[in-house]
């Protein structure tokens, strides 16, 4: 029987890294984007092979949607070497941090976010759709930060705000197809997202902690796990939904 196959984006490190394990885990073969580091993208593919499923590797900026006709035929041709036709789940999870208080967030910050969090997930979810299978699943990825307002993250909150409204329009126009659309929206996370600050920042870990109802940020596996039950049959029933996994940030 052939394996389901799920495509994130930035799945090389962090969050998208621990979905990718997390959906091998459960037997799906997972085809996944990185930007420049070949040599981390390269290091998932081993994980996952070695924990017995299907991964592959494929380099896509995000932010630029004039390559998103050419990866789209890559992705194609990768099924193809697999012997299957079509994608069973899309995770749009690449972004990028951007730190700036709203009166001195550039133009250039701006739409460098637009481009990467909003325009990105739209028009590469848009050329994929042909490759998902109808009943397939799409899931994206947004923040705590649309819901509870940090100094700082004005700009890239809004993104993540177009972000879910969107997933809402996805839910309603292709639930012909059966194909369910939600938003995930991780909390704060120790990873290297925005210069790893959460991680790396004793002071500031401590704090977010201390507004997190479980006393701890989060960490990859809490949000890998995430992803896979919400692409799980479990939750068959949950669509055009925004599931915050965030420890219980600022109740």
């Amino acid at each position: 029987m052939t394996n389901k196959v799920a495509l994130i984006t930035g799945g090389s490190r962090g969050l998208g890294r621990s979905a990718a394990e997390h959906l091998a885990a459960r037997g799906i073969d997972v085809l996944f984007t990185y930007r420049s580091r070949r040599e981390e993208a390269d290091a998932v593919v081993s994980a996952i092979t070695a924990a017995g499923a299907r991964a592959a590797a494929l380099a896509l900026d995000v932010g630029d949607s004039a390559t998103f006709a050419s990866f789209t035929q890559a992705v194609r041709e990768q099924l193809a070497r697999w012997d299957v036709q079509r994608l069973d789940f899309l995770v749009n999870n690449a972004g990028i941090g951007i730190h700036a208080p709203f009166a001195q967030t550039t133009e250039a910050q701006f739409d460098e976010l637009v481009r990467v969090h909003l325009k990105g997930p739209f028009f590469l979810t848009q050329a994929l759709l042909p490759l998902l299978a109808d009943g397939g699943r799409i899931l994206n990825v947004s923040s705590g930060l649309a819901r509870f307002a940090v100094p700082g993250y004005a700009a890239y909150a809004a993104m993540k705000g177009g972000v879910e409204v969107l997933t809402r329009y996805q839910a309603k126009e292709l639930g012909a197809r059966r194909i369910r659309v939600n938003t995930l929206a991780p909390g704060a996370i120790e990873t290297d997202f925005g210069g790893g600050v959460v991680r790396d920042d004793a002071t500031m870990n401590q704090a977010l902690a201390a507004q997190t109802a479980l006393g701890r940020v989060g960490l990859p596996e809490d949000i890998g796990a995430a992803v896979a039950a919400l692409l799980s049959d479990d939750t068959g029933w949950v669509n055009g939904q925004r599931v915050e996994a965030s420890g219980g940030m600022f109740l």
